[in-house]
């Protein structure tokens, strides 16, 4: 069963991002919105992780926050607007909100 990950919380100020990355499964997603997507920040712990891992990572980042945050993604990440974030919830046979 596959499950979109979303996550909202900078990874900063909490583990939220690493458990989620060790739970993670090959047809799983990560959906970064609000302060996560601060992972991306270059020459950081957080995204030299994802970089890592990103052959096998299914990574999306809501754009509106990264342009409210002045953010580029990896080129390897998906640029998602809130409609599209909407397709994802309903691709994935479950959605699992990290608070």
């Amino acid at each position: 069963m596959s499950t979109l990950h979303v996550l909202s919380h900078s990874p900063f100020s909490d583990t939220r991002l690493g458990s989620c990355l060790r739970l993670l499964s090959a047809i799983d997603g990560i959906l970064l919105c609000g302060d996560a997507v601060y992972a991306l920040q270059p020459g950081t712990l957080p995204r030299d992780t994802l970089d890592n891992m990103s052959p096998a990572l299914n990574l999306y980042v809501l754009d509106e926050d990264l342009q409210a945050r002045n953010l580029l993604p990896p080129e390897w990440a998906t640029r998602v607007d809130y409609p599209a974030f909407v397709e994802l919830s309903l691709h994935y046979d479950k959605v699992n909100t990290w608070l």
